[in-house]
């Protein structure tokens, strides 16, 4: 019988198939569902290729709430290579402040006029309308632990920023991150969504309530 040639999966294996289609099936029907919050942390999942690691939903919302503090009443706040923050920052409707997200990964595109493609290796690089010194705030994350890296990403911050500055980085750049910012490690330590391997840190140049 030809039959006898064609392999035949376990039932074990059938279920974990079809336990792995249903999942799939489910998610893909909550990013169409009217109740899916496409700002929600985790609504576009990390590529570790581009080095993303998002931070928890409680590290999230902290960063958002001291950059809206930060930033004051009609603030503008720029998260560069910081999409979580950005994306917690957007669930909170009604507040007084705008915001933007500059990152390399496309995929963010999905956010409209809101989202700027960025480069750190062309650190200044920016839409014209993204004017010189024009945010209250800016919040970075950049996406490699080198000085290079911290270096050009610093160029951008120093150009959007009216004078405040978030960096959340490695406790390794905390040196190199007071060179090129003049920025100084805070209390609050930031977690991520996975633990990584790397201490992780904030640190700011102003008076924050991350201390």
């Amino acid at each position: 019988d030809d039959d006898d040639d064609i392999p035949q999966l376990s039932s074990h294996t059938l279920a974990a198939l079809h336990e792995f289609y249903l999942e799939q099936q489910q998610r893909e029907g909550m990013k169409t569902s009217q109740g899916f919050n496409q700002y929600s942390v985790g609504s576009i999942e990390e590529d570790w290729q581009l080095s993303q690691f998002w931070y928890s939903d409680e590290t999230a919302s902290r960063l958002a709430k001291e950059a809206v503090l930060a930033a004051g009443r009609g603030g503008r706040i720029a998260c560069v290579s910081a999409p979580s923050v950005y994306q917690k920052l957007k669930e909170q409707d009604g507040e007084d402040f705008t915001v933007c997200i500059l990152e390399y990964d496309r995929r963010f595109s999905v956010y409209g006029e809101e989202f700027i493609f960025y480069d750190y290796n062309h650190p200044l690089d920016l839409p014209e309308n993204l004017l010189p010194h024009s945010f209250d705030i800016v919040i970075a994350d950049p996406p490699y632990l080198s000085e290079e890296c911290l270096q050009k990403t610093a160029e951008t911050i120093k150009y959007l920023t009216k004078g405040k500055i978030l960096l959340c980085t490695g406790a390794v750049m905390e040196e190199q991150a007071g060179k090129h910012l003049g920025v100084k490690i805070c209390k609050f330590i930031p977690k991520h969504s996975r633990n990584l391997a790397n201490e992780f840190r904030c640190y700011t140049n102003y008076a924050s309530g991350l201390d």
